[in-house]
């Protein structure tokens, strides 16, 4: 009996070294230890109804049962971390885009808050001498050119409005009837309205070129940041492109379901809420 005790102990003994042999990297010696403890009193429990060669066989069997559970789960760790550093490789690269984002609206943040600035400094001085007028004309005029030339560079929604509304301000400009400060009005409130497009959720319907052809297709402005549009069978979705200047398809079927929302959302059709456009990140 002390001899099959013994013999039992150097076996644990034995057992307890392989255990302290790493099945993953991240396993503990501590952990082990407890797993011998219980193997221990396991063992003492077994003798006492069935000493011999029966009852080691049967603690190995446990023993590698244990292994092979613990090589199961290290693969589930090691496959859970690598999700995880590709899920951060992802996250970093967003960080990086948003950064630039932030930084493209606070330089266009400083450019308009210089442009109201001045809005409010001309206002100011509308109601000045002869001097002063013959000093606003020239300046209205460069306003109104300013104003052509920023809707030639900007996303062509509302085309036909917004240049209808410069040539009114040009009939304006030369008539002798309007007072100087009615004409500065209608300058500033020019300005006004171009600056509120850059802030409001649009959606209307009108004519495009596609690819040589005129087809009506229900466009959506989101600010300034995009202009998309979609057929009105919802067949097809697309932008205009700032770089190529022109209307093209959308090949990603995914922002289809978008826009189509985007514009039930303008038309208060549907609860605010988000949705994905196609956007050309600023170069840094």
């Amino acid at each position: 009996m002390f001899f099959g005790q013994r013999r039992l102990g150097e076996s644990l003994r034995c057992l307890e070294l392989n255990f302290l042999f790493p099945v993953g990297s991240r396993m503990k010696n501590v952990q082990v230890s407890r797993l011998s403890m219980l193997l221990v009193g396991l063992s003492l429990t077994v003798m006492t109804v069935s000493p011999g060669a029966t009852v080691i066989n049967d603690i190995f069997k446990v023993a590698e049962q244990i292994n092979a559970q613990a090589k199961i789960s290290q693969v589930k760790i090691d496959a859970t971390t690598e999700q995880t550093r590709e899920l951060y490789a992802d996250y970093k690269v967003v960080l990086k885009e948003i950064e630039g984002l932030q930084v493209y609206n606070r330089q266009l943040e400083r450019q308009i808050a210089v442009q109201e600035r001045e809005m409010r400094e001309l206002a100011a001085s509308i109601d000045r001498v002869t001097e002063v007028e013959r000093q606003v004309m020239p300046l209205m005029l460069r306003m109104i050119e300013g104003i052509d030339q920023f809707v030639g560079l900007d996303i062509p929604f509302r085309i036909d409005e917004r240049r209808e509304r410069i040539e009114r301000l040009r009939t304006i400009m030369d008539r002798a009837d309007v007072a100087v400060s009615e004409k500065f009005s209608q300058v500033l409130g020019a300005y006004q309205i171009e600056n509120e497009y850059g802030r409001t959720l649009e959606a209307y319907s009108d004519t495009i070129t596609l690819n040589g052809s005129d087809i009506i297709v229900d466009l959506l402005k989101v600010g300034r940041v995009a202009l998309v549009w979609q057929s009105k069978d919802r067949e097809i979705t697309g932008w205009w492109n700032r770089q190529s200047k022109r209307y093209e398809e959308i090949d990603e079927s995914d922002y289809a379901t978008s826009v189509s929302r985007g514009i039930k959302m303008a038309r208060k059709q549907l609860t605010a809420g988000l949705f994905a456009v196609p956007v050309i990140a600023p170069e840094s």
